[in-house]
């Protein structure tokens, strides 16, 4: 009797399974959002500080959700902010890859900052460090417009 209960509980077993992965379960949300990459083009081309120097850039960025709309809509403006982000380097500033990601990590928050100033958000006052206290305070995104906005890649970097 217990082979015969064994047997039909592992027959039923796919089934709940398959039930549960398709929304059979109560009270589950819609799903995850769906995540993708968003390539920025054309890529950007800027001069740099010094003469007859310019650096190639091409960006993608990582979109969650209703995110990928926001940066749709609001492409004119970052990448006007993107360019000016860029332009306003020496080729010294961009030499090493902690550099670049400096350059990157502004970038992320820059864009954040664009889209949460397009959606109507008003930038908060961050306060002024104490002396001695030197440390960036990272702003939590998570419920502001471009929270579905994670994160940016440059995926071609040419200093020439």
């Amino acid at each position: 009797m217990r082979l015969f209960i064994l047997l039909f509980s592992l027959l039923l077993l796919p089934a709940f399974a398959s039930a549960e992965e398709h929304g059979g379960g109560e009270g589950e949300a819609a799903g995850p959002a769906k995540i993708q990459y968003m390539e920025i083009t054309p890529k950007f081309v800027v001069n740099l500080v010094e003469p007859k120097k310019f650096l190639a850039i091409t960006v993608q960025v990582l979109v969650e959700g209703a995110a990928a709309e926001a940066v749709k809509k609001h492409m004119a403006a970052i990448k006007h902010e993107l360019l000016m982000l860029f332009s306003d380097r020496s080729i010294d500033s961009l030499q090493t890859m902690e550099q670049r990601e400096a350059l990157r990590q502004q970038a992320v928050e820059l864009i954040h900052k664009t889209i949460d100033k397009a959606e109507g958000v008003e930038e908060e006052k961050e306060e002024e460090p104490q002396e001695g206290h030197k440390r960036m305070k990272k702003r939590d995104y998570s419920k502001l417009p471009s929270a579905g906005f994670k994160d940016l890649f440059f995926t071609e970097f040419l200093l020439q």
